[in-house]
């Protein structure tokens, strides 16, 4: 009888059953209790000290490298006055420490995610130039910690700070600002920890990036290690280099001071004895030009230099005082040319008495003579010739209305010079400074 046939059966038979039982067990595998476990084993009591740093690279005794980036999310201000930015970024760590390698599982196990920052070594790092800082812990803390198998850490966090950023306001509002983000070890020295830029993409922006008065024109990352009494320490920086819309400050400025200053010119238009006029206009756009000059020192921090703003607003204002002082001199003017045309009218009146005595006189001599002499006097007073500058100030007898004719031409001609000046000068030194 032959037992091949039944035996092959069975033994495939029980194949089947222990590959189908394993597939079972698997099937049933709690891997969330295996996480439980695992965090147990790795950093139960006795066996891991957050107190310690990790060891160097490939397990020696030099400093923990850690490799640092930043995702900023938003900007919410830049403060000309107090000289701080608001920014909100995720800001990430990542380092080994081969104290907290574990077995995946064959792969099973990604890694493992804690939530409190103190079960395991942090570096100290801060923010030196933090003014206010908040974390985010809404509807729960904005942090995790990521434990891979071979013993990489990631950590995560959502932070909002308020920053210091010195400004340069000598071009201002024609200016750039560089801002800086500086991040620095606080008692590891660089024998103990190090900190460096991921490599690849170490700083990234979100897109569409608004700010209500700034352009984000490019950033630069940088390392600003320190040496004091006590060490050298770790340092690293991004410089944000923010660029000032001017579009803002072209309508709310720089327009209506041109305006300001072009209404003072017209009263070099109206007659010169609208005296009540005249010195409501020169008086109201000088007022306005002082007005206008406050607030925008209001807006400001008070420096010790000069800034660009303020070379516009004092020469427009300059200008507005320079059109009302012109309505005194031109009233001085004209009742100077009253007070000649009245000494003008009495020598007319006593040259014309003078003469009549004179022809009586003339009648008893000899007419013959007289025509002689009168002859000689009109081929020596034949007037000079004038130029066409003489001629057409000709037009105008009076030295009051000359001034007016000739400030209607000097005030726009210099006002011209001076905004070619100007903008050649600001916006070439804006280039040449970003060179």
């Amino acid at each position: 009888m032959d037992y091949s046939r039944p035996i092959c059966a069975l033994l495939a038979l029980v194949v089947f059953y222990l590959s189908h039982l394993a597939q079972c067990t698997n099937a049933k595998i709690n891997f969330r209790e295996k996480e439980k476990q695992i965090l147990d084993q790795i950093l139960g009591p006795g066996r891991y000290d957050a107190r310690i740093r990790p060891s160097g690279i490939n397990g020696t005794d030099g400093p923990a490298v850690v490799s640092v980036n930043i995702f900023v999310r938003s900007i919410s201000k830049i403060d000309d006055v107090t000289m701080e930015y608001s920014v909100q970024l995720t800001f990430r760590e990542q380092w080994l420490d081969e104290r907290l390698k574990f077995n995946n599982l064959g792969g099973r196990l990604k890694y493992l995610t804690l939530t409190e920052a103190n079960r395991v070594w942090m570096p100290d790092l801060f923010f030196s130039n933090e003014k206010e800082g908040h974390f985010h812990n809404i509807i729960m803390p904005n942090v995790y910690i990521r434990i891979f198998p071979n013993g990489n850490v990631l950590y995560s966090i959502r932070i909002s700070l308020t920053l210091s950023c010195p400004m340069n306001l000598k071009l201002y509002p024609l200016d750039k600002q560089t801002c800086s983000l500086r991040m620095a070890s606080y008692g590891w020295t660089t024998d103990d920890l190090v900190f460096l830029w991921k490599e690849g993409d170490p700083v990234q922006v979100v897109k569409n990036l608004h700010l209500p008065r700034f352009t984000l024109e490019k950033f630069l990352t940088d390392y600003c290690n320190s040496k004091t009494n006590t060490g050298e320490y770790s340092c690293l920086k991004v410089d944000l280099l923010f660029k000032r819309e001017f579009s803002y400050y072209l309508i709310q400025i720089y327009i209506p001071c041109c305006m300001l200053v072009i209404v003072s010119w017209v009263s070099f238009w109206l007659d010169q004895g609208a005296v009540p006029a005249r010195v409501s206009l020169g008086v109201t756009t000088l007022l306005t030009m002082a007005t206008q000059s406050s607030g925008i020192n209001a807006s400001l921090p008070p420096v010790s230099y000069t800034k660009a703003i303020d070379v516009w607003t004092g020469v427009c204002l300059t200008f507005v005082f320079g059109a009302l002082l012109e309505f005194a001199l031109v009233n001085y003017a004209s009742r100077s040319d009253m007070h000649r045309e009245n000494m003008k009218k009495t020598r007319r009146e006593m040259e014309a008495a003078a003469s009549m005595d004179a022809a009586s006189d003339l009648l008893d001599t000899d007419s013959n003579t007289t025509f002689a002499m009168m002859r000689q006097c009109e081929i020596h007073m034949t007037p000079p010739k004038k130029n066409c500058c003489r001629i057409w100030m000709s037009k105008f007898p009076t030295r009051s209305k000359r001034i007016d004719v000739i400030s209607r031409i000097t005030f726009p001609l210099v006002f011209a010079l001076f905004n070619l000046a100007y903008w050649s000068t600001y916006l070439f030194r804006d280039e040449e400074e970003q060179k």
